[in-house]
């Protein structure tokens, strides 16, 4: 097997012996990729990160496969609710690829990248995902991963977007969850060294790891702090930018230290102990006076002027929660960025990709907020493109079979709902009316869902909440089912304030890292634009007009779907079985739930609208025609002709079923009907044949006795005959005499034994003559082949000395025609010279001769 096969097809000499057999049945192992050895045995039994089923490669093969032929650029979606196995199935994704991929097979420096694209998953996983209730490593954040590749179908880069960090996890967390994996890795694996460099501290100490130290079983933070190190520098990224992150993440949990109490006679904040302060700003750089009182008085502006107003208790605790949320998005944001320009070796975007998105699903809590409300969004989206990548399948399919259908595009049945949330004007949806709320300063979430009603009141998508339920504020029908809303600091998190005076002495710190996280200060928006003190009118900053959350997301959102309608999209649904994390236990209202809103449910109406069952002709024919044995005729016939025939004879409804070039298509539940008549005629042949097949075996018992009868009637008969002889002197004595009958022929055995030793030797002889004339001939030959050799060395000698003479003539030859090309040229020129004094002369002559005739003529006579 060459170095290339390895990495295609597994290595199954070791499992050939019955036992090993026996070992694989038992423990359902199942081939697996291998970092080390491109494929290796994996058991499905034991929960291992290696493990998946077979037919996940099977169908992670097809983009790859359709990619190298069409050439046409591939998407792979995977969606599903948390725990369902999104990020495991997009790491196998990527591990495949990287082995199936590979350029490293060929060229011997070239396996950087593919080390460095799987390095890069620990480290997203590391700063972006926790431990819910449901998963122990929940995605907190959704993730496109680009692969470039080259004409030849190799790797050659990587790109990855992310959507939608949930940036709160980083400052509180639900009761048994973890906030995001690198702060519990940081603070169990730090040497004493980073430790003091970092200012950390027990887990107990810090306000924002809101349950403390909370472990993950079978899992050490230590072991996986040491592997994210190792990912840096597989990435290389130096050992400044990675103390750069570090500081961040400590700074997020020294900010929930900072403590703030209400002054006695006022309601402004105060800050009676300020080392946390300290540690802040000696962790980003910037100077503990000028942040203290950018964060109990801050310069708002107001009018045309700035003026110091004091914060309140709740407006300072907001603020530093604010920033913490906003450093660790930014050092988000930057880790990524990071990884691109790590991944991205060709410096350009590759003209061929494989996608795969790994995003939540939709999302139905008891009570959902903006964050639920962008996720659904994203779905309903992704839902449209799957329901209108199915309309285009089944268009295609029919036309191509020359099957008449009245075409609906059921990717149009959502777009009521995503314009309910999307739409700009006319009326305006969900985030438009957000965005115009955020930029009035008296605007509230109440007057939001009141103008939403208003607008909205009369979309059929749309539902007001009933008087005695007040918890909701609205409700939206989604296509997974109706979603309850509610609006609290929906204007907030919309417009995502900072205080500014933070936000600018970020900018301006001493470290280099920090300043470059903060290098955008200038479009954030200030906490002077949620305390209503602006100017009336919509808010702007200070190059243009801020952007809210909302439209940032809905032009990410539609950068994204554009990519992915420029490519073959290719859905992986993920389902979670239960919530107890058990193997082998099905939870069926689950399951069922998950399949409608991955909208499972969805794709299967819109194939029962159509014929959802096909089947080819000769499939149709083999497998159906025991169920009309005498439809066809005998000798060949056509696989149309013959399906025809046999349709015919099944008396079908027409409506039921459509003939297409090369397929037979039936409407929902007519082949499951063929498959039940199917069952039962070979139940009745199974059994007509159990019954001859048992016919049989009992006429051959019965054969088998009757022979045994009589054998043992034989035996009687020659046991009582032995018996009566036993004792008869004569027989006796013919038994002695009997073996001696023989000696008589030993004799002439004995002679033809000796007649085939001769002809043996005389054969033995011969064959020793040719040996030795085939030697004869073989040195004659051997003697003939030296001469011949030595004839062609003398040959080859005077073939070399010719051709060198023949070099040498040719440079003479060369050398001779060049003097004669001189010559010649000198020649000409001579000539010419000649000609030329020749013509003077004459001229001369004439001129002498005319001057002659001129004087004679001049003198009198």
């Amino acid at each position: 097997m060459t170095d290339a096969d390895k990495f295609l097809y597994g290595d199954r000499s070791g499992i050939n012996d019955p036992l090993a057999q026996a070992d694989w049945a038992s423990k359902k192992l199942v081939w697996i990729p291998s970092e080390k050895q491109g494929y290796e045995a994996g058991s499905l039994k034991e929960e291992k990160g290696d493990e998946c089923v077979v037919e996940l490669f099977v169908y992670f093969f097809n983009p790859l496969f359709f990619f190298l032929t069409d050439r046409e650029d591939q998407s792979i979606l995977c969606t599903g609710e948390s725990g369902a196995g999104k990020t495991e199935n997009t790491k196998k994704v990527i591990q495949y690829l990287a082995h199936v991929a590979s350029s490293s097979k060929f060229k011997k420096d070239q396996g950087e990248l593919e080390k460095q694209l799987l390095q890069a998953n620990p480290i997203l996983e590391a700063f972006g995902n926790a431990k819910t209730v449901k998963n122990d490593n929940s995605s907190r954040f959704g993730k496109f991963i680009r692969i470039n590749f080259d004409v030849n179908g190799y790797i050659v880069g990587a790109n990855i977007e992310t959507y939608l960090l949930e940036k709160s996890r980083a400052i509180r967390q639900a009761k048994e969850e973890r906030a995001f994996h690198i702060f519990y890795y940081m603070l169990t694996g730090a040497g004493d060294k980073m430790r003091s460099d970092l200012c950390l501290e027990d887990y107990s100490k810090y306000r924002f790891l809101s349950n403390g130290k909370v472990t993950i079983p079978g899992q050490t933070d230590k072991e996986l702090f040491v592997e994210t190190m190792e990912a840096f520098n597989i990435m290389s990224i130096p050992e400044e930018e990675i103390n750069g992150l570090l500081k961040v993440i400590s700074a997020v949990l020294q900010l929930g230290n900072m403590v703030f109490k209400k002054e006695r006679n006022s309601d402004q904040a105060s800050m009676p102990d300020d080392t946390a302060a300290q540690k802040v700003c000696h962790l980003l750089g910037i100077n503990v006076t000028d942040f203290t009182r950018a964060i109990l008085s801050p310069r708002i502006k107001v009018g045309r002027d700035y003026v110091q107003k004091a914060q309140t208790q709740e407006q300072a605790e907001f603020a530093v929660e604010a920033l913490a949320k906003a450093s660790y998005e930014r050092m988000f944001r930057w880790l990524v960025m990071r990884i691109n320009k790590a991944l991205d070796k060709t410096k350009r975007q590759g003209a061929s990709f494989i996608g795969i998105l790994d995003i939540a699903g939709f999302e139905i809590f008891e009570l959902n907020s903006f964050e639920q409300l962008c996720i659904n969004y994203t779905n309903e989206k992704l839902q449209q493109l799957f329901n209108h990548t199915m309309f285009i399948l089944e268009q295609e399919e029919y036309q191509r079979e020359g099957i008449e259908w009245s075409f609906i595009d059921f990717g149009l049945d959502l777009q009521p709902c995503i314009d309910l949330i999307e739409k700009p004007n006319g009326p305006p949806g969900v985030l438009a009316l957000l965005d115009e709320e955020c930029w009035f300063p008296k605007a509230t979430d109440k007057t939001f869902v009141e103008k939403l009603a208003q607008e909205q009141g009369t979309n059929p998508k749309f539902v007001k909440p009933k008087k005695l339920k007040d918890d909701a504020d609205f409700c939206i029908i989604h296509y997974a089912g109706k979603v309850d809303y509610k609006a609290n600091e929906w204007l907030m998190k919309n417009m995502d304030p900072l205080n500014e005076c933070v936000a600018t002495l970020l900018n301006q710190s001493t470290d280099k890292f920090i300043g470059d996280l903060w290098r955008d200060v200038d479009r954030i928006v200030g906490l002077d634009k949620v305390a209503g003190m602006a100017d009336s009118g919509p808010f702007k900053t200070r190059k243009g007009m801020f952007r809210t959350v909302g439209q940032l997301y809905k032009e990410q959102l539609g950068n994204l779907m554009t990519t992915l309608r420029n490519t073959n999209p290719n859905f992986v649904r993920c389902i979670i079985p239960n919530h107890e994390k058990k193997a082998g236990k099905l939870d069926a209202h689950l399951v069922l739930d998950q399949l409608s809103c991955n909208g499972v449910l969805e794709g299967i109406r819109i194939c029962r609208q159509g014929f959802p069952n096909r089947i080819v002709f000769q499939e149709f024919r083999q497998r159906y025609e025991i169920l009309t044995p005498n439809a066809i005729p005998k000798g060949f016939m056509d696989g149309k002709q013959a399906c025809v025939l046999m349709i015919k004879a099944l008396e079908l409804d027409p409506n039921l079923y459509r003939i297409g070039q090369s397929k037979v298509f039936f409407r929902a539940g007519v082949l499951a009907h063929l498959e039940e008549e199917r069952d039962l005629k070979i139940t009745d042949v199974i059994m007509s044949f159990q019954a001859w097949c048992r016919g049989y075996v009992a006429r051959k018992a019965f054969a088998k006795r009757q022979q045994q009868l009589t054998a043992m009637k034989v035996i009687q008969r020659n046991c009582a005959a032995y018996l009566k002889l036993r004792n008869w002197k004569w027989w006796r004595l013919f038994t002695k005499v009997k073996p001696l009958l023989q000696v008589s022929r030993q004799e002439e055995e004995m002679l033809a034994k000796e007649e085939e030793l001769l002809k043996v030797k005389e054969k033995q002889i011969q064959v020793e003559e040719q040996l030795k004339e085939f030697e004869a001939k073989q040195q004659q030959l051997s003697a003939e082949k030296q001469a011949l050799q030595e004839q062609l060395h003398a040959e080859t000698e005077l073939c070399a000395e010719a051709e060198e003479m023949r070099a040498r003539l040719a440079a003479r030859k060369q050398e001779l025609e060049e003097i004669l090309h001189d010559m010649e040229s000198r020649l000409e020129e001579e000539e010419e010279r000649a000609e030329a004094s020749d013509g003077e002369s004459h001229h001369r002559r004439q001129t002498e001769e005319n001057g002659g005739r001129h004087h004679s003529a001049g003198r009198p006579e």
